[in-house]
């Protein structure tokens, strides 16, 4: 090749939450349109990294544009076709011998009013621009993605994390990157083979560093360096709360045709997965049984997890139950944190020390039991963005190297600490209390909205981390959805025999 290898960049990156009220519409969205997106390079999400392998690989990289945001609701058609209008438009001009691969950065998990695998009607759309009908084409996806087919038939290769908490992202879109020169400098052809389970579980099973993920992650690594032609094999964890046809745990196996059996490989991850589909199936304990745990005056605090209402799951970051237990058991020396963008806004000019009685929450959910009423004292405000203290977490992931709460006020109300802020926030990061002041591993109780993710930060400074079944969106028992296109039978929605 006479020049520098041409490489098309492109983003659609969110996780659906479809039993979560109302929609996402393109007002919820961040559109990063042709250069804007290079000023991704070097920071600590996937594009940080991809854009600074590229630099170094010395690719002509051409940035069409990345839209992003956090889980929620069923995302609204009109931002798909905004999105595919604009990459249709911006790579019109381009011929076959002109574009020499195709780079991807996306979930894996989203779901819009008319394509429950936005990702593979995406995929399928770019195979029909003649100019980019053979191009080799790298995705990056997320562990939660319910991958498909659909996918994997399109894709030259998907490569997802390997990590939950998601430390890895940036270090995944690298490995892609360089699969991907690997094939446009005359390497062998990769393709994608795909397989869907009959498994799917709550995000509260798929931590990596236990069992059944790290059971199947080692086997991904072992498969890897034994079996000639594989490149690469993603343990998709799945994402259960979308309810769409391959919804759960999946495989995507990254191949040349010196793989002479990718199958077999796929056969055998998919029986290692099944015989540990128990392990994956973890539910909270009742909240009134964790609470029991705080008479230990053990060092640290206990860490809460409120995984019904996990903000990286698509839940909106408002259900009052956790609080409500906290109030109910007078437990203070406490913290938890409320999306609640109308309670800022009617607190916002209440003096330090000042008091006002205001509905707090629980407008977000329907399985929520509602508003909650209290007074609460003023305790201190801040505009709500901040430098993450951890620069390989979950979130960094999501958005670089920092983050707006949006204008967020720290009240108070019998000894518990309420952090109100105007955007949902996935606790994933301690920089979100010590921005408005406050020393989290000096407090007796954390509550948070999440289910694994935020370990990475809160592990080293807690007593003890509990998983804590409350009302809302995301409950971990997922008998209490009303699936209605995942596909049947599935674990444990269903009883199945072996």
């Amino acid at each position: 090749m006479s020049r520098p290898p041409r490489v098309l960049c492109a983003g659609l990156f969110h996780e659906t939450h479809t039993f979560v009220d109302g929609s996402t519409p393109r007002a919820a969205f961040e559109f990063r349109l042709g250069n804007e997106l290079l000023a991704c390079e070097g920071d600590a999400s996937p594009w940080g990294g991809a854009l600074e392998t590229a630099r170094r690989l010395r690719w002509q990289a051409e940035p069409v544009l990345d839209a992003r945001t956090l889980p929620g609701a069923i995302v609204e058609d009109a931002v798909f076709e905004e999105f595919w209008g604009e990459f249709r438009d911006r790579t019109a001009h381009w011929k076959e011998s002109e574009i020499d691969g195709i780079f991807l950065v996306l979930h894996g998990a989203m779901v819009t009013t008319s394509y429950p695998d936005a990702e593979g009607e995406l995929l399928r759309r770019i195979r029909e621009i003649p100019a980019l009908a053979h191009a080799p084409l790298a995705a990056v996806l997320d562990l939660h993605a319910n991958a498909t087919a659909e996918m994997a038939r399109h894709a030259s290769a998907l490569v997802a994390y390997r990590e939950n908490p998601h430390t890895d992202a940036r270090e995944t879109a690298q490995r892609a990157a360089i699969f991907l020169d690997r094939q446009m400098a005359g390497g062998l052809p990769m393709r994608t083979a795909w397989r869907g389970t009959r498994i799917v579980w709550p995000p509260g099973g798929t931590a990596t560093a236990a069992s059944p993920m790290a059971d199947l992650e080692a086997m991904a690594r072992e498969c890897e360096r034994s079996v000639p032609g594989v490149l690469d094999v993603s343990v998709c964890a799945g994402f259960s709360f979308a309810d769409m046809p391959d919804a759960g745990v999946s495989f995507c196996l990254v191949h040349t045709s010196e793989c002479g059996a990718p199958e077999a490989v796929l056969d055998r991850l998919s029986a290692a997965a099944w015989g540990l589909r128990e392990a994956g199936n973890v539910r909270g304990m009742p909240v009134e049984q964790a609470l029991e745990s705080i008479r230990d005056e053990s060092h640290g605090p206990l860490v809460l997890a409120e995984e019904s209402d996990n903000i990286g799951g698509g839940a909106p970051g408002d259900c009052t139950g956790l609080l409500r237990a906290l109030i109910a058991h007078r437990v203070a020396d406490a913290a938890v944190c409320l999306a609640d963008a109308a309670a800022v806004h009617e607190l916002w000019g209440v003096p330090a020390g000042g008091s006002a009685t205001l509905p707090l929450g629980g407008r977000g959910s329907r399985y929520d039991a509602g508003p909650l009423t209290l007074e609460v004292t003023m305790r201190g405000r801040t505009d709500g963005r901040f430098p993450l203290e951890d620069k390989q977490s979950h979130l960094a992931s999501l958005c670089g190297d920092f983050y707006d709460m949006g204008p967020s006020v720290l009240v108070e109300h019998g000894g518990i600490l309420i952090l109100l802020t105007s955007r949902p926030t996935p606790p994933l990061d301690l920089g979100q209390w010590r921005a408005v002041g406050v020393e989290p591993s000096r407090l007796k109780v954390i509550g948070v909205k999440a289910a694994i993710a935020h370990r990475r930060a809160y592990d080293p400074i807690a007593r003890a981390n509990i998983l804590v079944e409350t009302p809302g969106p995301c409950s971990g028992d997922l008998r209490k959805l009303g699936y209605q296109r995942i596909r049947r039978p599935v674990f444990p929605l269903d009883a199945i025999d072996d």
